[in-house]
């Protein structure tokens, strides 16, 4: 997923996507779904497009669209510092390495 980008997300559901979608609209609060309720293999009239302006509505004008646009900064912000020499993910990589190399 793209959270470093910092920006709010319009989920539109298909195939196994619908963790995915949960995840940033339920769990991150970072982004607002079209409203997608099943599974469908090809994308076509699945969505009407008053759902997707809805959506981008939600994201782009009023309060929550605020709070949504402020927790996907910092979120990005997290992901940045994560990838940072001595973050997170850098250190969690360098040990990988390091068990991988000691095995070798």
């Amino acid at each position: 997923m793209q959270f470093a980008a910092g920006l709010p997300m319009v989920t539109w559901v298909s195939a196994e996507q619908f963790y995915n979608e949960k995840l940033v609209t339920q769990v991150l609060k970072i982004g607002v779904g079209v409203g997608t309720q099943k599974w469908v293999r090809v994308l076509g009239d699945s969505v009407k497009k008053e759902a997707v302006e809805k959506a981008v509505r939600r994201i782009m004008v009023g309060e929550e669209a605020e709070e949504i646009r402020s927790r996907a900064r910092e979120l990005s912000e997290q992901a940045k510092r994560a990838i940072e020499k001595r973050g997170s993910s850098h250190s969690d990589l360098n040990a990988l390495i390091e068990e991988l190399s000691s095995r070798g």
